[in-house]
């Protein structure tokens, strides 16, 4: 384990009227917090439970700290994996020690798999987040916030499963009861304002978020008393907004940083000042920066599209000389950049004198993109945005 900076984020700070940090847990061992829990889990396993090894089911995260932690502390490991893992992490699972396994298509398959080996093989399950040593582990965070900074006043957690929120809860609690805590979920995933509702963890209806980190269709039953007594409030964030804190974490702050580790960077950015109730100094902590190169490419232009910044349109032109260097024209004139042109004859609906333009087009944010719509408007085109 290390400990990890703090970095200030002047463009949060600019949004927010408040001075920002950020915990960077994304260049934490593994590249994320679990580590810690998962550490302090196994570290305290009796000579009898280490004997057959320890066993987890993860699709990322919780897979690398287990098979780091146990490899670190001479345990074998063996982690149950979905089949459709991004392969960087079942690559990297591997590399830190674990005997991996891929099968099933969710999380919750792959869980079924690790207790049916824990039972045949006598391994001990380490669980994600529902469990006191994995919350205390967490814990360490709020530690080394405290301790770089110790005039925080706001720290804001992405959640999952709970583990990580409440450790730091119960940290903040204990050494700095003046501290607000704010959790942060995805909209699409989030269990966590039903559940303190009913005063009890209820499942999640929708799992449908790019923030696979947190997603977690049930809060674990370790954390939720610690997170429903002492932690402040939690929000929920939409895609889009994700998509751009992480690519604001990118360009501004030099990180690369995954979806869920992105969820507080998203809060700050987009929810009402009332609903974050921001005080003194803030801590954002980046939860982890494990992201598929693939995806990342992907959510990047999820994230220009969301900040005005990236627009596409399909575009129905008379097939004639000139007719796509016209078009062109229109969008030259309002100094947008053109980055891909797709011309076809080929569609279902256009007629013999007809093609179809597919044109994507990076602006300078909303007010531009806004006049490069209204231009083609005005030039007599009519133009379908593409999602």
């Amino acid at each position: 384990m290390r400990e990890t900076p703090m970095v200030a984020a002047r463009a949060l700070s600019e949004r927010t009227g408040h001075d920002v940090l950020l915990k960077c847990e994304n260049l934490q061992r593994t590249g994320s917090f679990k580590p810690r829990g998962a550490y302090n889990r196994i570290a305290n396993l009796s000579a009898d439970e280490r004997a057959n090894g320890v066993v987890a089911a993860s699709a990322g995260n919780h897979a690398q700290g287990v098979a780091w932690s146990a490899t670190k502390l001479g345990i074998p490991s063996t982690v149950f994996m979905p089949g459709a893992a991004a392969l960087p992490k079942v690559v990297a699972t591997k590399a830190y020690g674990a005997d991996v396994h891929l099968g099933g298509d969710t999380i919750d398959d792959a869980l079924v798999f690790a207790n049916e080996f824990a039972t045949r093989t006598g391994a001990v399950l380490i669980h994600p987040f529902d469990h006191i040593d994995i919350v205390a582990g967490q814990a360490t965070v709020a530690l080394e916030i405290l301790r770089q900074s110790p005039d925080v006043e706001t720290i804001v957690v992405p959640t999952g499963g709970g583990g990580l929120l409440a450790g730091i809860a119960v940290a903040v609690h204990l050494l700095a009861p003046h501290v607000r805590v704010i959790g942060v979920q995805a909209a699409s995933a989030a269990a966590w304002p039903d559940s303190l509702t009913a005063g009890k963890p209820v499942r999640a209806e929708s799992m449908a978020t790019m923030a696979d980190g947190i997603a977690v269709g049930l809060p674990g039953r370790v954390p939720f008393d610690h997170v429903a007594e002492l932690v402040d409030t939690i929000l929920t964030v939409s895609e889009d907004a994700l998509s751009r804190a992480l690519l604001l974490c990118m360009e501004r702050a030099k990180l690369i940083v995954e979806p869920a580790g992105a969820a507080g960077v998203a809060a700050l950015m987009t929810c009402a000042a009332e609903d974050l109730d921001l005080r003194g100094k803030v801590c954002v902590v980046l939860s982890g920066g494990n992201i598929d190169p693939l995806v990342l490419t992907h959510v990047i232009a999820h994230g220009l599209r969301a900040a005005g910044r990236f627009l596409a349109v399909k575009i129905t032109i008379a097939d004639r000389p000139g007719g796509l260097s016209t078009l062109l024209n229109v969008v030259s004139g309002t100094g947008a950049s053109v980055v891909d042109v797709v011309h076809s004859r080929t569609g279902d609906k256009l007629g013999l004198d007809e093609v179809e333009v597919l044109l994507t087009v990076e602006t300078r944010g909303p007010t531009h993109r806004a006049a490069v719509l209204a231009s083609l408007a005005d030039a007599g085109y009519v133009v379908v945005e593409q999602g």
